[in-house]
């Protein structure tokens, strides 16, 4: 395991991130992360789904607006109120992964993207209590920071840039946890879980940070838009980005997504 640490901690980084962007449209491209692993997981309409760690809400409203029940939870409260002011209809509420206050055999799905890596302490609670509130034979989808040549330059170029600011030297607070796909599995197995795929995958490659390779419509960055789209890039980034994918995956992806079954 491997951390990245940070000028600031992880909570206030997350609330300095959705406190900057408005609350998501709900996500529209299903062929990209991460939709696309959680229209795999949810196979049936009329299972309840937990959204932990929803964030700005782009999978949260995309099932609220399918009629299905689902219900979302984030520990930065300041995602939560912009949610609930965009449509107060949406069930989102604090909450915390370690610590959740649903009863056993809650829900049929849980997903959970971009979550577990966050916490510097109770990995093995958290994965507890997702096990504890699924009903047998649900399913859990989630992603992990990998621990690759990836992720490593991406702390390299954000050190660079922070080494530029006047914050630089006042210290370091834990970041992110980074796993390679066989610590990513076996945490899982060890809470009890029927492990099905784990998959590498490019949420934001890192040809995306920058311009040159992106998309047009992304060449001006909006984050808004390439969290509804994906991270889009131009036809040659694509096809570079594909090289690296086809041939050195476990390298060149920045996540792992799990599915995982309860027995």
């Amino acid at each position: 395991m491997r951390i990245s640490y940070r000028s600031h901690n992880v909570r206030d980084y997350w609330e300095k991130r959705w406190d900057d962007i408005p609350a998501d449209q709900p996500m529209e491209n299903n062929q990209v992360y991460p939709l696309k692993y959680a229209e795999q997981t949810v196979e049936d309409q009329q299972g309840r789904i937990l959204e932990a760690g929803c964030g700005a809400g782009r999978i949260l409203r995309y099932y609220h607006n399918k009629k299905m029940d689902i219900i979302g939870i984030d520990f930065i409260e300041v995602a939560i109120e912009k949610l609930r002011k965009i449509d107060s209809t949406l069930k989102v509420e604090v909450g915390d992964i370690t610590d959740l206050r649903f009863e056993n055999e809650s829900f049929k799905y849980v997903l959970a993207f971009g979550l577990y890596h966050n916490l510097e302490h109770g990995l093995d609670q958290s994965i507890e209590e997702t096990y504890r509130i699924l009903e047998s034979g649900g399913s859990v989808c989630a992603s992990f920071r990998a621990d690759n040549i990836q992720t490593k330059l991406t702390d390299w170029l954000t050190e660079r840039r922070v080494s530029r600011n006047s914050n630089a030297g006042e210290g370091k607070a834990f970041h992110k946890m980074n796993l390679t796909r066989s610590e990513f599995k076996q945490v899982f197995e060890k809470s009890g879980f029927n492990v099905a795929s784990i998959t590498p995958v490019e949420n934001m490659p890192i040809l995306y940070k920058f311009s040159f390779f992106r998309a047009r419509s992304h060449k001006q960055f909006d984050e808004n838009i390439a969290r509804a789209e994906g991270y889009q890039l131009s036809w040659i980034g694509q096809r570079c980005q594909n090289f690296l994918m086809r041939f050195f995956p476990n390298q060149f992806c920045n996540i792992y997504v799990l599915i995982a079954h309860k027995k």
